[in-house]
Parts: structure tokens; sequence; C-alpha cells
């Protein structure tokens, strides 16, 4: 009869599973339900000093503006359209900002003093400017030198203004991949540039993700600021519509729900993309 193998039995105690509390408040669930409690109260409290000054909510005439049909069929309105290129802004300047950062991070860690220098001046000078000025900058300086419109200062100042996070995320999750995966690659004879396209840059993605996922949020957010230079975006249509019909209250609140839905489904979506690709320590 053989003997029963041993089996390992771990000293001390096992570590106390989390409060079902704290369970609740970090759940996604509460998060929602305590965001849409608090937009709930700001949205009462406008309601309530809107019916204080007599104001005459026009709520019926709010769907013209999501999309109308007519004789020719279906036609978007002036909100799905101004959201369709608040999005498609968002997207083209967080590519733009994905590849600036990039080189950004790359030169800061490269063992090129004049590299490194130049984007740390790079970073210091995008930190220290604030969005509007920089807007401003790319639409009435370089706009007229470079013979280009403010579509594309936008997508430019929106680059460079969120390339410097960016920049930041990538260079903190190169510096997460162990050491011993650069001696790896210079023990085998890879060039430095052979190693961060085959080893340390694929295996850092796992690191970035999470708060590159949230950078987009960020960035869908920030994208209002060019409503001030009258780029065709949600904030700048809001302000056409508010100047032909005066709706001022269900203006805003429509836009500020369209704002708060895109960004919290992508939040939800950042939250389980941290669950999924959540770092093991």
């Amino acid at each position: 009869m053989s003997a029963k193998p041993d089996i390992f039995q771990p000293k001390g105690k096992p570590l106390p599973a989390p409060p079902r509390a704290r369970q609740v408040i970090d759940s996604v669930t509460f998060s929602v339900a305590l965001y849409g409690l608090i937009v709930g109260g700001i949205i009462y409290l406008a309601y309530v000093g809107a019916q204080s000054m007599g104001y005459n909510w026009q709520w019926y005439r709010m769907p013209q503006y999501f999309y109308t049909r007519d004789a020719e069929g279906f036609h978007l309105g002036q909100f799905m359209i101004g959201l369709g290129t608040t999005i498609t802004l968002s997207v083209t300047a967080f590519a733009v900002a994905v590849f600036l950062g990039l080189i950004v991070a790359l030169l800061r860690l490269s063992d090129l003093v004049i590299g490194s220098r130049v984007a740390v001046g790079y970073l210091e000078f995008v930190r220290n400017i604030p969005l509007l000025v920089l807007l401003y900058l790319f639409y009435y300086v370089l706009g007229p030198i470079f013979k280009y419109d403010r579509y594309t200062a936008s997508v430019l100042c929106l680059a460079v203004f969120h390339s410097a996070l960016i920049s930041e995320i990538f260079r903190a999750g190169i510096n997460a991949v162990a050491r011993g995966q650069w001696e790896a690659a210079t023990s085998i004879g890879m060039s430095r540039a052979q190693a961060y396209r085959y080893i340390i840059l694929p295996q850092s993605v796992r690191f970035m993700l999470p708060p590159m996922t949230g950078e987009v949020v960020h960035m869908i957010k920030s994208s209002a600021i060019v409503s001030v230079i009258a780029v065709a975006e949600l904030t700048t249509m809001g302000r056409n519509i508010i100047s032909d019909t005066y709706m001022s209250f269900e203006i805003w609140f429509t836009v500020a729900a369209i704002y708060m839905v895109v960004t919290l489904v992508l939040s939800i979506g950042v939250s389980r993309i941290e669950k999924r690709y959540e770092v093991k320590t």
C-alpha cells in the first residue's frame, strides 16, 4: 500500500475577504447609481430654479434635433451630427496623440542626452500651457502660417495636449517590464529597436491599456473646448440651437446627458478592461 502524498498546508491565517460593504461600494452598479443620484439632484435644483423664473419648458421640440423623417426618408438631427463630429475628432486626435506620446516616451528613455532633453522640454512646454491658450495658438497663430482649417487645428491641439500624459503612460508601462527582459533581448543579439518592437512594447501593453482607455474618456470631454473656434461638434451644435430657439435649459440638459451617456459607457468599458488585464503581483 503506497504512502499518502504529503499535502502542502500554508502556515498562518488566510487573508480575510473584503467586507460586504466594501464590495458594494467598489461595484460598478453602485458607482452608476451614485452618479445618477448626483446628476438627478443637480437636474432637480436646476428645474426648481427655472420654475421660479417662470421658464417655459419645451421638451416636446427636442426629438427633431436628434432625427427627422420626411418624404425623402430618415435624417440625422443636429445633436447626432455634432456627436459624430465629436467622436471622429476625439478618435483622430487620440491616434495622433498616441503616436506623439510614443515618440516622446522613447526619446525620454533613450541614452541620448539631447533626445532626453528635447522630450523633457516638450513635456514642460505642453504641461504649463492651458488647453484654451494652446487651441488659440494652433488656430490663430499657426493656422494662417501653415494654411490649415479649424478642424485640423482642433485635432493638433488635442493631440499635443494629451500626448504629454500619454507619453508618461508609455514610459511607466515600459519601465514596468522586468529588467531581465532587456537582458534576454541583448543576450540573443537584438538591437534596442528590435527589443522594443518584439519584447518590451508587447509586454507593456497590459500595464498601459487601462490608463490609456481612461485617456480616451478624457479626450472626449476635453473636445468640447473646440466649440470656441466654431468646430461643428456637439457643444457647438447646442449653442447654435439655443441661438435659434432660446431653449437654454432643455438644450444644455440634453447636451450634458449625451456626454454623460457616452463617457459612462466608456467608463464601464474601462472598468471591465482593468479587471480583465489586472496585473497580478
